[in-house]
């Protein structure tokens, strides 16, 4: 990975999403095609993917993607009696985690890499609201390779908010989100390119 890569500037103007209970800021063009393709095949070769599993109800079930911890050795993390433990940082996922501070204005210590392998991977409705992560926790979503819809869904309203992630595109969750929306990704038939999203958040400890 050379350093050039991380030499570009940005595109830094958001796009504020209309949605109420929220503050969601999207920046669609946050790394130009021809560095996030790069990008998408360095991540994919170097990260530790893993097919993790979960309990829910007492049921074990496979995650639907791969997956990946990274983040400051204290950094655990847990999830649907999922814990993990965190890999350290590459200095690719570095030079990403310094980009998406400085465009959000939040410090991370880690990042949850999802692989989404094709369209029959996906990601089930649920909210970042983990007490580690704070009452108002800041997710900065990075996004590589094809374009998958993002899902929002509001608590009390039942209304759905669709959003469409680019390659190459940042979205900055921050404020009441987690506590009054969920989000997911449905999977499809459809053939889709495999997708890798980052996203970056900060361990309470």
């Amino acid at each position: 990975m050379q350093q050039s890569l991380f030499e570009s500037q940005y595109d830094n103007t958001p796009t504020q999403l209309d949605m109420p209970d929220a503050d969601l800021k999207y920046y669609p063009n946050f790394i130009a095609a021809s560095e996030a393709a790069i990008l998408m095949q360095a991540l994919y070769q170097s990260l530790d993917w893993r097919q993790e599993q979960i309990t829910l109800y007492g049921k074990t079930f496979d995650v639907p993607r791969l997956q990946a911890w990274y983040g400051d050795k204290n950094a655990r993390y847990q999830y649907s009696n999922l814990s993990l433990r965190p890999l350290p940082w590459s200095s690719v996922l570095l030079a990403l985690k310094q980009k998406c501070e400085n465009a959000s204005n939040s410090h991370f210590n880690s990042v949850l890499a999802n692989l989404y392998r094709h369209g029959q991977d996906g990601m089930g409705r649920h909210a970042d609201n983990e007490p580690e992560l704070g009452q108002q926790p800041v997710i900065a979503s990075l996004s590589f390779g094809e374009e998958r819809n993002l899902d929002f869904y509001h608590n009390a309203t039942k209304d759905k908010v669709r959003l469409p992630l680019h390659n190459g595109s940042l979205l900055v969750m921050s404020g009441n989100t987690q506590k009054y929306w969920q989000h997911g990704m449905a999977k499809t038939k459809k053939t889709l390119a495999p997708r890798i999203n980052l996203t970056f958040r900060y361990i309470q400890n």
